[in-house]
């Protein structure tokens, strides 16, 4: 069986510097790149087919689909992969729908971490440690690009120089 490298992705800078990892380590093992973009209802995964119906949830799918080809084209526009690749999108947590997708011992994960010092990963559980933690196949977190992480400070810093509304002061 062939090696598999199975890559998530959500748009982020973080999950595209992943994928450009993930591409080049199946062009340089010869393997095949698998991409993966987990996709959840608005407002979470406690909605069903009873909450939204069949129409809603046949569009929120077709959304993440388009969503998954709108990311492989503007990631792959200058450069093709080079090589064999395959999108999914599934419904479900990312972490779980990852390691679900990297079942087999002989796959190769790949995360993106994130930019670090953030004070949102306190707000929403990680995936690259749902991933280390319960993948049954080696995880490659991939770090992220300094630049993005120059850019999230310059952000933050910024954002606490604005004023507030109404003329508040801090």
């Amino acid at each position: 069986m062939r090696q598999r490298m199975v890559v998530g992705v959500n748009g982020s800078p973080s999950s595209l510097a992943a994928l450009h990892r993930a591409t080049a380590e199946a062009r340089e093992r010869h393997a095949e790149l698998h991409v993966v973009l987990a996709w959840q209802l608005p407002g979470g995964g406690l909605g069903g087919r009873a909450t939204y119906g069949a129409t809603a949830l046949h569009e929120c799918r077709e959304a993440a689909v388009e969503n998954l080809r709108t990311i492989l084209d503007s990631a792959f526009a200058v450069r093709r992969p080079g090589v064999t690749l395959s999108g999914l999108v599934v419904r479900g947590e990312p972490g779980a729908v990852l390691v679900e997708a990297a079942r087999s011992c002989d796959d190769l994960l790949v995360v993106g971490t994130g930019p670090r010092g953030s004070w949102l990963p306190r707000m929403r559980p990680s995936v690259t440690r749902y991933c280390v933690a319960h993948a049954t196949c080696p995880v490659l977190a991939v770090p992220p690009n300094p630049l993005e992480a120059e850019l999230a400070a310059i952000h933050r810093a910024t954002r606490l120089l604005r004023p507030l509304p109404g003329g508040q002061e801090r």
